[in-house]
């Protein structure tokens, strides 16, 4: 069960009695974070400044510390991140560009990125492989309703559309042929 966020209490109404303690504390919980999954910088920042027990100060020699230790670096997460995503499920640049936007990452390094991960696997690879699986699992196109639908599918996958028409011309020509 997902449990709801909590809002970052404000640093002025953050009272902290040990620093050391309290900086200890902080890494450990920064620790446990990064072993459940790794995280963006700004990711891990807002959820220890979740607690009251720490201030910005404080997170951020942790994070400084964490990042000497090389355990958290924004431009090898990203690039872990996209490829992994694309490995998971084919999808266009679009739907990438939209869910790595969600995990806080300097708008460069996503780029950056995402072009990487585009450059290993192409996006005619991709959209191949989810126009096979469409196949395989619906079956060809009969009607222009299920045209329309194969289509939308592959745009919601977040593939350009040019790169649709084209790839949907190609099948429609195997229809015809066989």
């Amino acid at each position: 069960m997902w449990r709801k966020r909590i809002n970052p209490v404000k640093d002025e109404d953050r009272v902290i009695k040990d620093v050391e303690r309290s900086r200890e504390r902080t890494m450990n919980r920064a620790v446990k974070l990064l072993a459940a999954k790794p995280r963006s910088i700004a990711e891990l920042r807002d959820r220890l400044l979740e607690k009251s027990w720490t201030n910005s100060e404080i997170v951020d020699r942790v994070v400084e510390k964490l990042k000497e230790y090389g355990y958290l670096d924004d431009q090898k997460y990203a690039s872990d991140l996209a490829l992994s995503k694309l490995r998971q499920r084919p999808q266009g640049k679009r739907k990438l560009q939209q869910s790595m936007s969600q995990k806080k990452l300097d708008r460069e390094i996503r780029d950056e990125a995402i072009d990487a991960a585009f450059e290993k696997i192409p996006e005619t690879e991709l959209i191949d492989r989810t126009i096979e699986k469409r196949l395989r699992l619906k079956g060809k196109p009969e009607t222009r309703e299920d045209l329309k639908k194969f289509y939308d599918h592959l745009l919601r996958q977040g593939f350009d559309f040019d790169l649709i028409r084209e790839k949907m011309s190609a099948v429609r020509k195997l229809e015809s042929e066989e």
